[in-house]
C-alpha cells in the first residue's frame, strides 16, 4: 500500500462522457469524480486518496452516507461511476475553508489528521500471524508509491525495468550472521519478526524454498554483514488471486535484495538481481518490459491477464517499475521505484488485501 496523506492540489476538471451532471477531476495522473460545476480547472482542493478510513462527521459532511467501501462504509476505495474510474475523494470540507491551499501544497503540507482521515491497515488472518519479537538488525521493506499520484518520478527515455506485481502477501527475510529474520511488510516497519513457528505462512515459505541458504550464498558473495531477500508469498488461501495453484503450498517470488556492508545499504540493480536470483536457485517475479521510459504504455501493460502461473489464470494487479541502475529520487524522497495498477484488479469484486 502507498503512504497515506491528505494534500491540497490544484486541480484540471474534464467532462465526464457518460454523465451530464459529473465531472472529473485530475490529481497527478488520479481521476476523481466530482459533481458538474463544483470545480474549475486551476482551483484547489484536497485529495484524499485511495485506502483512507474517513470519520463519521467527514463522512456526513460530503454525502457519502452508505457510498464507502467496508463494513462500516468508511473505507475509499477505487469505484467505476457511469463507466469512469473514480481514484480517491477531491473534496473541500469546512475545516480547511480558510486555508490557503496554495501555500499548504507548497508547504507539502498533510491534512489527514485535522480531517481525523487515518490509514486502512488490513485484517491479519491466523495463519499470517504469529509471536512477534523485537528485531533491530532487520531490513525493513519500503512503501512503493502509485506512479498516478508521482507521474514524474521517471524521466522520458530513461532505461526502466518492469516487473509484475504479484497480488501476495510480501515476505521480509533477513540474515544478519547466523540469525535469521522472517517478518511481513507490516511488521517489518516496526523492526518485529515472527518467531519460528511450521504453521506460520512466511516462514513455511521461507523453507520450502530455500531462503535461508540462498541468502548465506548472497552474503557470502557480497561480504556482506547482513543480507535481505524480499518476495511475494502467493497462492490458494493467501489472497483472492491464486495463480492457478491447489493450496497444497505457498508459491513463492523473490522481487528484491538489498545487502550491507560497512558502507551501508545497497539495493541490487535489476540485472544484476535477475543474475543473482538465477545463481542461489530463487524463484523470481517475471520480467515483462526492460527498455526506455514510456509512461501511457507501461500503464496499459499494467492491465492483461497475469503471466505467473504460465496459464493467465486471471487478471494481472499491475506492474512494479524501477530504473535500471538503482537511483535516488528527489520526487517521493527515497528510491525511485513506482507501482503501475490495473484498472481491473481495482474494482474487481471480492477482493483481499491482506499484508
Amino acid at each position: 500500500m502507498s503512504t497515506l496523506r491528505v494534500t491540497a492540489e490544484r486541480l484540471t476538471i474534464h467532462p465526464h462522457d457518460n454523465a451530464d451532471a459529473l465531472e472529473l477531476a485530475q490529481v497527478g495522473l488520479y481521476r476523481a469524480v466530482v459533481a458538474k460545476g463544483t470545480y474549475r480547472t486551476g482551483d484547489w482542493a484536497l485529495y484524499i486518496p485511495e485506502g483512507a478510513l474517513l470519520p463519521p462527521e467527514l463522512i456526513d459532511e460530503l454525502g457519502l452516507t452508505g457510498k464507502l467501501a467496508g463494513s462500516a462504509r468508511n473505507r475509499v476505495k477505487a469505484v467505476r461511476l457511469r463507466g469512469e474510474l473514480s481514484q480517491g475523494i477531491v473534496c473541500s470540507p469546512k475545516a480547511v475553508a480558510d486555508v490557503d491551499l496554495a501555500t499548504a501544497h507548497a508547504a507539502d503540507r498533510d491534512f489527514a489528521a485535522d480531517l481525523g482521515v487515518t490509514k486502512w491497515v488490513p485484517e491479519i488472518p491466523v495463519h499470517m500471524a504469529g509471536e512477534m519479537v523485537p528485531a533491530e538488525d532487520l531490513i525493513p521493506w519500503i512503501e512503493i508509491e502509485d506512479v498516478k499520484r508521482h507521474p514524474t518520478i521517471f524521466e522520458p527515455g530513461e532505461p526502466v525495468v518492469a516487473t509484475e506485481k504479484v497480488h501476495g502477501t510480501a515476505c521480509l527475510f533477513t540474515l544478519a550472521g547466523e540469525q535469521a529474520y522472517v517478518t511481513s511488510k507490516g511488521f517489518g516497519t516496526k523492526r518485529l519478526a515472527i518467531l519460528h513457528s511450521e504453521t506460520n505462512l512466511y516462514w513455511r515459505a521461507v523453507e520450502a524454498h530455500g531462503v535461508v541458504a540462498a541468502a548465506a550464498r548472497i552474503a557470502q558473495r557480497y561480504g556482506a554483514d547482513r543480507v535481505g531477500v524480499f518476495g511475494e508469498v502467493y497462492g490458494k488461501g493467501v489472497q483472492d488471486l491464486a495463480y492457478g495453484t491447489d493450496g497444497r503450498g505457498p508459491g513463492y517470488a523473490a522481487f528484491d535484495v538489498a545487502v550491507v556492508d560497512a558502507g551501508g545499504r545497497r539495493w541490487l540493480d535489476p540485472d544484476e538481481l535477475a543474475g543473482v536470483l538465477a545463481e542461489v536457485g530463487l524463484p523470481a517475479v517475471p520480467r515483462l518490459y526492460a527498455g526506455p521510459y514510456d509512461q501511457a504504455a507501461l500503464l496499459e501493460l499494467a492491465g492483461g491477464r497475469e503471466t505467473v502461473s504460465g496459464r493467465a489464470a486471471h487478471l494481472r494487479e499491475g506492474l512494479v517499475v524501477r530504473p535500471a541502475a538503482e537511483r535516488y529520487s528527489p520526487v517521493t524522497g527515497g528510491r525511485a521505484i513506482a507501482k503501475f495498477v490495473s484498472p481491473a484488479y481495482l474494482t474487481r469484486k471480492g477482493g483481499t488485501e491482506y499484508e
